[in-house]
């Protein structure tokens, strides 16, 4: 399998402090980048073997994402990537408008340590020129988790993370990801330019109308999926 070829390039990142928490690292990235999509059963075998690691180191990284609420456990059937609800969904935006907003609210004076969201508007472009709307949706997410960054606080980045993991298993589910992922390409760039500019209560008011436009279309791109698939 290809996901699995490229788990196996990933084996390198262990070295010898080979643990569950650098495993679950990989693991929690491979499911963000969307290597393993929304109910896909995960082997223990196959993953142990790519990884080179133990079956009680693997199944102690499963343990973690599952508190992560990024795999699930079902008796007699294995661990699976876990599949969203609509109220997952509805409460990951509530989480990212009460982190997000307050972290652009606090940002102090400019100016701001804007590389890393530069280099992320950057990527979206490069992608949507090459049509690649999963390369989009990647750097979309790369763009918030630099935008949080700004907090310069490594709790925040680390529970962003994973919420920022989670809403990528709801973008799996999504038929156009071009649909869903183009509009917020300009968006990006004026929340970016507003911060160039030092005005951060201005890139705040674009955020949060930005998060709840993109709450409404997931939710119901999202809510479309699931009734055709019910």
């Amino acid at each position: 399998m290809a996901e699995l070829t490229g788990l196996a390039d990933d084996r390198a990142l262990l070295g010898r402090t080979s643990t569950a928490e650098r495993v679950a690292d990989i693991l929690r990235s491979r499911i963000a980048e969307g290597y393993f999509p929304p109910g896909t059963r995960l082997s223990e075998d196959s993953i142990g073997g790519a990884l080179g690691v133990s079956r009680n180191t693997l199944r102690e990284a499963f343990r973690l994402l599952t508190h992560e609420r990024l795999l699930v456990h079902e008796l007699n059937r294995g661990v699976f990537v876990r599949v969203l609800t609509i109220e997952d969904v509805e409460d990951i935006y509530r989480m990212r408008h009460l982190v997000e907003c307050a972290v652009v609210r606090a940002l102090g004076e400019p100016p701001f340590a804007l590389d890393a969201v530069v280099e992320a508007v950057e990527q979206g472009g490069r992608a949507a020129r090459a049509g690649d709307w999963k390369g989009v949706s990647t750097a979309n997410i790369h763009f918030h988790r630099a935008l949080v960054a700004l907090a310069g606080s490594a709790r925040t980045d680390e529970v962003m993370r994973s919420v920022f993991a989670e809403l990528r298993l709801a973008f799996h589910v999504v038929d156009d990801p071009r649909r869903l992922h183009e509009p917020y390409l300009v968006r990006n760039r004026t929340i970016l330019r507003s911060l160039r500019d030092g005005d951060a209560g201005e890139a705040e008011r674009l955020l949060a109308e930005y998060l709840d436009d993109s709450r409404r279309g997931l939710v119901e791109a999202y809510g479309q999926r699931v009734a055709a698939e019910g």
